[in-house]
């Protein structure tokens, strides 16, 4: 459900949006890394998403649980992991996702991609309330044009920094491809991998069902 752009319907949660992680995604994505890891099989994973699902609803529903097993399965997978992010790649969504704190033996990007702890506009917003608190301490209530001006700031700056090209720079992704030569991109990378066998077992601790 994750990385497809479109609304379900959920026996178990109702309506599901694309680009989010549910409790019954993070199960099932558990369950295949950790088949994938018995079999010695290697992971793919394509990113965009925005995250784990929240509110109450969600965790009723046990997405905390969920989400940590599938953290867990992901971290501790010994299999050859690559990463391509097509699109967002959003907060412990790329962790899920196997991002680069992860180990991938490759993760690469799209042009389209978008690397953050979390949405422009919501992280934005977030940081224009830091910004009128820490004006107000100053004793400067800012005016409605101000606080837009200084919202149009921020935004335009986070933006930047969430572009493919600044996380490249930095070496959280190791290039960005043409999309069309994703494929060839993965073939390179499970070429490399067979000159590094795995010497590692896989052993992801107690996990609660």
């Amino acid at each position: 459900v994750a990385n497809q752009r479109t609304v379900v319907k959920s026996k178990k949660d109702g309506l599901q949006f694309g680009g989010v992680i549910y409790s019954d995604s993070a199960d099932k994505a558990a369950r295949f890394i950790m088949t994938c890891n018995q079999r010695n099989v290697p992971l793919v994973f394509l990113q965009d998403v925005t995250g784990f699902m929240v509110g109450s609803k969600s965790e009723h529903g046990g997405i905390i649980k969920d989400g940590a097993k599938m953290v867990n399965a992901v971290a501790n997978s010994v299999v050859p992991k690559f990463t391509v992010v097509v699109g967002n790649s959003y907060g412990a969504g790329n962790y899920a996702m196997c991002g680069k704190a992860y180990d991938p033996r490759l993760i690469v990007a799209w042009p389209t991609a978008r690397l953050a702890v979390m949405g422009g506009t919501q992280a934005a917003k977030v940081l224009l309330q830091i910004e009128k608190a820490s004006l107000k301490k100053q004793g400067k209530a800012p005016s409605e044009d101000e606080e837009q001006a200084l919202l149009d700031t921020i935004t335009q700056r986070y933006d930047e920094q969430t572009e493919p090209v600044y996380a490249a720079a930095r070496l959280w992704v190791d290039a960005i491809i043409d999309p069309n030569h994703t494929r060839s991109w993965i073939s390179m990378g499970i070429e490399a991998a067979n000159e590094a066998p795995i010497d590692a077992t896989f052993r992801p601790g107690v996990m609660q069902t």
